[in-house]
């Protein structure tokens, strides 16, 4: 792709990120603390994924961790810069699964098993990558 339509593609997958994040904010206002901690995983997946194809490359998967990791093979540079947010990828990624799903947890739903202290955290560690991203952006 030209770079003028990566950086298009870039700035709707990050669009996309915030309207994420937006409603983690909102579920985490409302007491919907797993739902929250999904979307703030999406948002920051998102927002990486926006990276990729800032890059011209084709983001493959779920894991915010190894999207950041494996960004060393599309630029060096841009890996280092996102490198230090990889453990909030980390954390991130432990959402990805058991806040959408019943079985994911042995004998409880989401709603039981996620509280506002996950929720805050999440939409925090969020806050900091997409905010890295739109500087990247920028």
């Amino acid at each position: 792709m030209s770079d003028e339509k990566n950086l298009k593609e870039a700035m709707r997958w990050l669009s996309t990120a915030d309207d994420d994040l937006s409603s983690a904010r909102i579920l985490e206002k409302n007491g919907q603390f797993a739902h929250a901690c999904f979307h703030a995983q999406q948002a920051a997946e998102k927002s990486i994924k926006a990276v990729w194809l800032r890059e011209d490359a084709d983001p493959w998967g779920h894991s915010v961790k190894k999207l950041i990791d494996d960004l060393e093979s599309v630029n060096l540079t841009v890996h280092q810069y996102f490198a230090q947010y990889t453990r909030a990828g980390l954390v991130l990624d432990r959402f990805y699964i058991p806040t959408r799903y019943p079985n994911g947890l042995p004998d409880l739903t989401p709603a039981e098993a996620f509280v506002a202290d996950d929720a805050a955290n999440c939409v925090l560690l969020a806050e900091i990558i997409v905010e890295a991203v739109h500087r990247y952006l920028a």
